[in-house]
């Protein structure tokens, strides 16, 4: 089945805009971590243009143009309490939507402890990489 011509002519409209959209995502997705990075109710922030991400090097050479609008960061909350710290700063953000998908229009948010890995082990969530911290933007 294909697209109707009001659906194809959207379409098209949406990809001539595509390019600067993605550089805006971009250059936004940097400036939130370079403000997380240096926030002191975080303790980590995992974007890879950031010279102190792992994969740094990788993404100056791969992704000249920009690393994607995703990011991750830990949330501060103390010995034991980073789970209730994650679920309390979702509770707190106005201006985003709590949302577990990716690829939307809007700014999502979202701490994966506590709703898409919830049914996960502890071992299971530390193998997967996702702490009681961690919240996804």
């Amino acid at each position: 089945q294909s697209l109707s011509p009001f659906n194809a002519w959207l379409f098209m409209q949406g990809l001539e805009t595509l390019p600067v959209r993605m550089d805006r995502h971009c250059d936004n997705a940097m400036g939130v971590a370079k403000f997380l990075q240096d926030h002191p109710a975080v303790s980590w922030v995992n974007y890879p243009k950031l010279p102190s991400s792992q994969y740094y090097e990788l993404a100056q050479k791969y992704l000249p143009k920009g690393a994607s609008a995703v990011l991750t960061f830990g949330i501060k909350g103390g010995a034991g309490s980073s789970l209730a710290a994650g679920e309390k700063f979702i509770d707190s953000v106005q201006f985003m939507s709590h949302l577990a998908n990716i690829g939307d229009a809007k700014t999502l948010v979202i701490h994966p402890a506590s709703t898409t890995h919830r049914q996960l082990s502890e071992e299971q969530l530390a193998a997967a990489g996702v702490g009681a911290d961690m919240i996804r933007l």
